[in-house]
Order: structure tokens, then C-alpha cells, then sequence
């Protein structure tokens, strides 16, 4: 298994479109199958072919709780609907008011089959979410690293019968909507490290899983995991560095973006690596930028060579800062940067460090590079 394939999916992750949850539910649904061993997966030389239906019986698992929340849970940008919103609305309201609600519907789902005055509004459910999955994550999912389309996640067959007058149910679900196939090399990976990745297996589950029963079960998972999420940085602080560079500006006139090295009068604080990935707010990490330039980059990471190209500027604007915060600008600077070097020629230092950084969230992580427009 190369690591190309674990590069590519942390791309994935981070870099695709993100309008909606699509991605993350496919992602999701693929490997629950494969982790499950589902007797429906075939191998055909390099790749493993997979029924379409096994992901919608996911996906209605998923979502029915999102769609029952008495909280709307944002699941697409822009306030629009999912695709299939409509139709999953008009089933949880069915099984709403004593009709035993997610549990009996999928007991339905699985065994029991749905009533007839039911199972139109079901079948013409399936088909949409069917729909959805073909057409918007199977077709986009491997763009940040591919420009093809179905460039990882690719139709086999379309439905192989007609859907008219059957039940609609789990096994109707994985023969009538045809089969996909993914490359050998990623089903390897999810079938070894896919409980990871969705988080089943990751350490922070099986502390809250640990807890839960310690506690007898009387403390919920989902209470245990905010807890254990928490950060003792939440927000965004910059005040005291636009502190340093209102000075700047009022001795000199104007401060240059960090970026462009252009003179501006009205500028943005930016973190050099986005608040969204590492909650720093170090001196050191906050300097000025041009506006649209800051709004341009917004959650990227700076390449080592905008960093090379722009060195001079970041290393005087740490300079300045020190002049003003030297205690707390070297601490920040050693417990994030320079560790254990000295602090002779400690600029260089810190800038290499910066860089080797940057490569590594974005060449192992995953997370979009950025260049300033000219100089792309």
C-alpha cells in the first residue's frame, strides 16, 4: 500500500468541496461497509466492486436523526436543502407520534418491510439519496487531487431492475441500484485504518466510551466527548498585536501586507498558520495583511517559498514585537518554533521551522497550500 494512497485521502478530507455533508458521508458509509465485511463486496483484479444500495442503507442512517433533531443541524451551505430532505421529512413525520420513530423505521428498513401506506413516500427516498450519492460525492470526491471525475469512486452497473411494485426494503435496496467500485489500494486502507478515520476507533472515542461505562452509563458519550474536545483556546485573539501595528502605523504612515509587502492603512491581523487548524494565537503567528489578500487565503497554509519570498518582512515584524513583548514573544517563539535551539540567529532558526511546518500540514495532513494570486 503506498503512501501516496493515505497522502491522497487526508487531501481529500481537507481539500474537497465542502457545500455539503455529502462527502463526509460517503466517506463514512464506504467504510462502515468495508469495515463490516459485507458478503456483497467482489474483488476484480484492482479493484473491489461494491452494490450502490449498501451506501444509501447507510445514509438513511445517518441522516434520520439529523432530520428528526428538533434543532436544525446545517447539513449544506447557503441555507439549502439536501436533495432528499423532502422526502426523508415526509417519512420521519410518519413514524413521529408514537409510531416508534428512527428505531422502528429501520427495523422496517431491515426486516419487517415498510406498510403500504408508506413505502411509496420510502422507495421515492431511496431513489433520490441513490441519486445523490451517484451524483454529487461519487462524482467529485478525488478533485483536489485528480482533475478527472469519478477519479476514485466509479459506476459499475446502474439499477439492474425495474422498481416498480416491490417492496421497498434492505434487499431490494442493494440489487436494484447497480454497483460501484473503488481501487484495491483504498479499500486495503479503509479496511485497516477506516475505524480511525471515521472515528470509531480513534483514541478520543474509546476514552469516551471508557468513561461512559465507568460511569455505570449514567454519563452519555456524547457529553464525555465535548468535554474532551474542549480547548483551552476557543477564540480568535489579536488585540495586542494590532496593538504593535497601530503604533507601526501611526509613526510610519502605512504597514505592509505580510503577503504582497504593499504599504496599507487598512489591514487584517492574519494568522501565518490559520487559527482553524492550530489555535495560536502567538505573537509571532499575527501580522498584518492586506484585506482581500487575508480574505484570499483565509484558511490555508502559507507554501515555504511565499515564506522564503517574504522572509525579511516576517522576520522585521517579529522584531518589532519583540522590542515591545520580548518575555512573552520568546516564550511563544521557543515552545512553537525554535524547542531546544539556541537563540543565536534564532530569525533563521524559527523561519526554517515555520516552513518545515507548512510542508508538513500541507504535504502529510492534507491541508490546502496558498500563494498570493500573482503568484500563482
Amino acid at each position: 500500500m503506498r503512501d501516496e494512497v493515505f497522502s491522497n485521502i487526508s487531501k481529500i478530507i481537507e481539500r474537497d468541496s465542502k457545500f455539503a455533508t455529502y462527502k463526509f458521508a460517503l466517506l463514512r458509509a464506504t467504510i462502515d461497509v468495508i469495515q463490516e465485511n459485507s458478503p456483497f463486496i467482489s474483488l476484480s483484479g484492482e479493484k473491489v466492486i461494491i452494490p450502490t444500495g449498501l451506501l444509501v442503507e447507510k445514509w438513511l442512517k445517518y441522516y434520520y436523526p439529523i432530520m428528526e433533531s428538533e434543532v436544525r443541524v446545517p447539513q449544506i451551505g447557503r441555507n439549502n436543502n439536501l436533495a432528499f430532505e423532502t422526502s426523508f421529512l415526509n417519512v420521519v413525520a410518519f413514524y413521529r407520534n408514537g409510531k416508534g420513530g428512527f428505531s422502528t423505521f429501520y427495523n422496517d428498513l431491515r426486516r419487517k418491510g415498510f406498510s403500504l401506506e408508506i413505502s411509496e413516500t420510502v422507495l421515492h427516498l431511496f431513489k433520490e439519496v441513490a441519486d445523490t450519492i451517484i451524483k454529487q460525492p461519487m462524482r467529485y470526491i478525488g478533485r483536489s487531487i485528480s482533475n478527472e471525475y469519478y477519479s476514485i469512486f466509479k459506476i459499475e452497473s446502474g439499477k439492474k431492475r425495474s422498481t416498480k411494485n416491490l417492496q421497498p426494503n434492505l434487499d431490494f435496496l442493494i440489487h436494484s441500484f447497480g454497483t460501484f467500485s473503488i481501487p484495491m489500494e483504498y479499500y486495503k486502507a479503509f479496511q485497516f485504518l477506516g475505524s480511525f478515520i471515521s472515528g470509531q476507533d480513534s483514541i478520543l472515542f474509546k476514552w469516551a466510551e471508557f468513561s461512559h461505562y465507568s460511569s455505570n452509563q449514567t454519563i452519555g458519550i456524547t457529553f464525555i466527548l465535548d468535554n474532551l474536545l474542549k480547548s483551552p483556546i476557543t477564540q480568535r485573539e489579536s488585540s495586542e498585536s494590532r496593538k504593535i501595528f497601530n503604533s507601526v502605523l501611526a509613526k510610519e504612515g502605512a504597514v505592509s501586507c505580510v503577503w504582497t509587502g504593499k504599504g496599507i492603512s487598512n489591514y487584517h491581523i492574519e494568522h501565518i498558520i490559520p487559527f482553524a487548524i492550530w489555535k495560536n494565537n502567538d505573537l509571532w503567528n499575527l501580522l498584518p495583511s492586506n484585506a482581500s489578500t487575508n480574505n484570499q487565503k483565509r484558511d490555508k497554509i502559507p507554501s515555504p517559498q511565499i515564506i522564503t519570498k517574504q522572509k525579511d518582512l516576517i522576520v522585521h515584524y517579529w522584531d518589532v514585537v519583540n522590542k515591545v513583548y520580548p518575555e512573552r514573544f520568546e516564550k511563544e517563539l521557543r515552545l512553537s518554533l525554535l524547542g531546544h535551539s539556541s537563540l543565536d540567529n534564532w530569525q533563521n532558526v524559527a523561519i526554517d521551522k515555520l516552513k518545515l511546518t507548512c510542508d508538513y500540514l500541507i504535504n502529510v495532513r492534507g491541508f490546502e497550500e496558498w500563494k498570493p494570486s500573482h503568484e500563482k
